[in-house]
């Protein structure tokens, strides 16, 4: 049985301000470890719970921030951009079930460590799939339903994962490792216990995963995204077959998932271009 792990760092214990899931801060290099310690525990949920191979996708920033010498050997670590799928390198219809591990709430979001959406306030304001708002969650989880995979598991702030049963189910399995007092302050649970419970959650949802279905959405789908400046989305017009419908706001429409995830990463490039 195979379960992939997407790893981000926001959505970490211990973890509330930019500054430190910025490498060139000196408080990153504690927060490495606490983010590998966190997926850490979740490998071994997922092991207790009947899995045979656990892949491991750094998925913050550069994706280099998970420290491998200190990574649960029975995992395999995909670490590095840029790469196919980006947040969702690897995932492919081998895998039985997907973990969204140290994930933030989407972009706009109150209570919520971190708040954003892929390239944050900089660029992304807000992305609709289908007419339904989502963040990296659904966005992820989209993808993930379109090689047939459920997300089993998602793990952050409490806002994050009432996001999370929103849009995937009310019987999602989540931990709320800390309760975001705003953007850059939380109630923190001690990594021990974080750990405990993110093992027993991991394990459940892995024994569980065969009654959860795919997210997936009817095709065609139309993207929606909201930029923060008219002139980013001027720029995002030159993809094809994008149009406009406001002056901060485009959209993409596709009936392949796949080609509609890769379509936005390409969209956000294009609005982050100063020409």
């Amino acid at each position: 049985m195979k379960i992939y792990i997407s790893a981000d760092m926001e959505g970490i214990s211990g973890i509330v301000h930019s500054d430190q899931t910025d490498s060139t801060h000196p408080e990153y290099q504690r927060c490495r470890k606490l983010m590998t310690a966190e997926v850490n525990a979740a490998v071994e949920g997922a092991r207790q719970g009947g899995a045979t191979e656990v892949l491991v996708n750094d998925s913050h920033g550069g994706m280099r921030n998970i420290l491998i010498e200190e990574l649960n050997p029975e995992a395999v670590l995909l670490s590095g951009a840029t790469k196919p799928f980006s947040m969702m390198a690897g995932i492919d219809r081998t895998f039985d079930a997907v973990f969204l591990l140290g994930y933030h709430a989407r972009a706009g979001s109150s209570l919520a460590n971190l708040d954003h959406t892929w390239d944050g306030p900089r660029v992304v304001q807000n992305i609709w799939l289908a007419d339904v708002e989502v963040g990296e969650t659904g966005l992820n989880a989209a993808l993930a339903g379109y090689f047939g995979v459920p997300v089993v598991l998602v793990t952050g702030d409490q806002t994050t994962c009432a996001q999370a049963k929103e849009l995937l189910g009310a019987d999602l399995e989540t931990v709320a490792v800390k309760q975001a007092l705003g953007r850059a302050s939380a109630k923190n649970l001690p990594p021990t216990k974080v750990h405990a419970l993110i093992r027993e959650a991991a394990a459940r949802a892995v024994a569980a995963r065969n009654q959860r279905a795919p997210f997936t959405f009817q095709a065609p789908i139309t993207l929606r995204l909201a930029l923060a400046r008219s002139s980013q989305a001027d720029r995002c017009l030159m993809m094809p077959n994008v149009k406009p419908v406001a002056p901060r706001v485009v959209e993409f429409t596709h009936a392949d998932y796949a080609v509609l995830y890769n379509a936005l990463r390409a969209l956000m490039v294009l609005a982050d271009i100063h020409v």
